[in-house]
């Protein structure tokens, strides 16, 4: 199973564009803090994720969240390989947003939603249930790379 939960701060402003089927795509950064204790001494490490959303919960991401936004996500890690300008293969690990919550209370989570989009999400307001995966085709999901 490739389930991952996040909670931080984006890092950027969603970077938004549509597909050529004009399927919304967004894309951002999550900063997840870890803090612990080693050797008696209190400690912290931070992780940058890039995230990405599909479809509506990417114009909904777009429209209400922005740098420093604090959110919790639910998504899946993705492999994405390319070959960038010069023609030297590149590849990175990516979060695919699946459902999102906003945890900030700066944050005006959305209250118009169309009830389909959440698909039996909790009815309170923040949270926003994204595509499902299935449901957009492979080709747009790999197109993604090639539009950032």
């Amino acid at each position: 199973m490739n389930v991952i939960h996040l909670r931080g701060n984006i890092t950027r402003d969603i970077e938004l564009r549509y597909a050529a089927t004009g399927t919304a795509i967004g894309k951002t950064a999550i900063a997840s803090t870890r803090k612990f204790t080693s050797n008696g001494e209190n400690k912290e490490e931070v992780m940058f994720m890039d995230i990405v959303f599909f479809g509506r919960s990417a114009e909904i991401a777009n429209q209400y969240l922005n740098k420093g936004s604090n959110i919790l996500l639910t998504g899946r890690v993705v492999f994405s390989s390319w070959k960038d300008h010069k023609g030297d293969s590149r590849t990175k690990h990516e979060v695919v947003v699946e459902s999102m919550e906003f945890i900030d209370t700066r944050t005006k989570a959305p209250k118009d939603l169309d009830p389909s989009v959440n698909q039996g999400m909790p009815q309170k307001a923040g949270v926003q249930r994204a595509k499902q995966p299935e449901s957009i085709p492979q080709s747009e999901q790999s197109e993604a790379v090639g539009l950032f």
